[in-house]
């Protein structure tokens, strides 16, 4: 059953409709040579992950291929924010408004969207899907894809997900790293070097940023203040505490942070700054749909990761012009040299106050940084040859598909 506006859906009527006509959002296939792709995704409100897929998705529907995107959702998908952009892109999306722990009927959900839909390629994103959704198509003999868009670590029921998920990209015919490092991390736990492609983020361009002082109201920027922007999941592996720690080592600075984004940890890093006496200079706003919009308002933004892939938030502030202090972490220094960027060990709070303080002092340099970086951006990680390497595997599966 496709999402469509005020549309609201339940697990009865999604399983009970598969094979039930279905009414495709998409219009006359661009050309004869379509690619059948089925995403398979469990979407949070917002992230890396969702970002890529939108953009996978709405790309290979405007070049005229044949795309579907099964989405297990927690809730309808009438008030989720991952659907409705999709349906605006002219992709069908098929809402799996599913209980946390209903892998059976999950499982009996996406074996009728698949003989519905009939794919060439399911695509799957993400821990829950790679384990619980991917072995069902390949029982169906059509061929699995899995991005690997990174590891969180974080309490022990995650990393038990994980190590589940590790395994089970050894059954895909195709697993795509999103950087180097995980491409290395993903051959030794065992993926087939001949399955394992490396295919780094791109950066779909969609969206405008708010002017300058439109952004620096809306975040409440006092006049003359220094403001440094952090956006992410307020998890762990993202280091928002290594930050609250810096700013203990630049209290003689007039400068202000802006937390864009939630997450489990909020409560606690909250109290850290409390106890670390920065509480005044930190602002909290929760989760901001779209906060791309409000980078320019940044003087600075920081991203303090202990753990990435290729980060689309890195993206979205290198298509603002914003200057960048970023962890060298992951995927991090395969999008930003030291030309566009100043990049800091991991878990340093010394190291990432003294860059915070380097850009403050030296603004020339660090406009100089953010224009190189933004022409890095755009000659480095456009959407085609993205789109053209993904095209690639997918079509290397279906000529194998069609040999066997």
């Amino acid at each position: 059953m496709i999402a469509s506006r005020g549309e609201r859906t339940d697990e009865s009527v999604v399983l009970s409709s598969m094979s039930a006509p279905q009414v495709t959002a998409g219009g006359p296939l661009a050309h004869l040579d379509a690619i059948g792709v089925l995403h398979i995704v469990a979407p949070t409100e917002v992230g890396g992950l969702e970002r890529v897929v939108h953009a996978l998705a709405s790309g290979q529907r405007a070049a005229g291929h044949r795309v579907v995107v099964a989405a297990v959702l927690g809730r309808s998908a009438a008030d989720h924010p991952f659907v409705q952009p999709l349906v605006d892109a002219d992709v069908e999306v098929v809402p799996l408004p599913l209980a946390p722990r209903a892998y059976l009927r999950e499982r009996a959900a996406v074996v009728g969207i698949c003989r519905r839909v009939r794919p060439d390629v399911v695509h799957t994103h993400g821990h829950r899907v790679d384990v619980v959704d991917a072995g069902a198509a390949r029982r169906l003999g059509l061929p699995t894809v899995t991005t690997v868009h990174g590891f969180t670590g974080g309490d022990w029921k995650n990393r038990l997900y994980e190590r589940l998920q590790r395994r089970a990209f050894r059954r895909f015919d195709a697993v795509v790293a999103v950087s180097r490092p995980l491409a290395a991390d993903l051959v030794r736990a065992g993926v087939p070097a001949g399955r394992l492609h490396m295919v780094p983020n791109a950066w779909s361009g969609r969206g405008d940023t708010l002017p300058r002082d439109s952004a620096r109201s809306a975040l409440r920027v006092a006049p003359r203040q220094f403001h440094i922007g952090w956006v992410g999941r307020l998890t762990a592996e993202k280091g928002a505490d290594v930050l609250l720690a810096a700013l203990g080592h630049l209290g003689d600075l007039p400068l202000s942070v802006s937390v864009l984004g939630d997450g489990r940890a909020r409560h606690e890093l909250e109290a850290l700054a409390a106890r670390r006496g920065v509480a005044n200079r930190v602002h909290w706003f929760g989760s901001v749909p779209d906060a791309a919009r409000l980078f320019a308002g940044f003087d600075l933004f920081v991203l303090s990761s202990r753990t990435e892939g290729t980060p689309i938030v890195l993206f979205e502030a290198m298509a603002a012009g914003t200057p960048i202090v970023a962890t060298a972490v992951g995927g991090v220094p395969d999008v930003l040299s030291s030309r566009e960027a100043l990049l800091v060990p991991s878990d340093d709070p010394v190291a990432l106050a003294d860059a915070v303080r380097c850009v403050w002092a030296d603004a020339v340099a660090a406009a100089t940084r953010a224009r190189r970086a933004r022409e890095r951006l755009a000659t480095g990680f456009a959407l085609p040859p993205w789109l053209a390497s993904y095209d690639r595997v997918y079509r290397s599966l279906r000529s194998a598909r069609s040999v066997r």
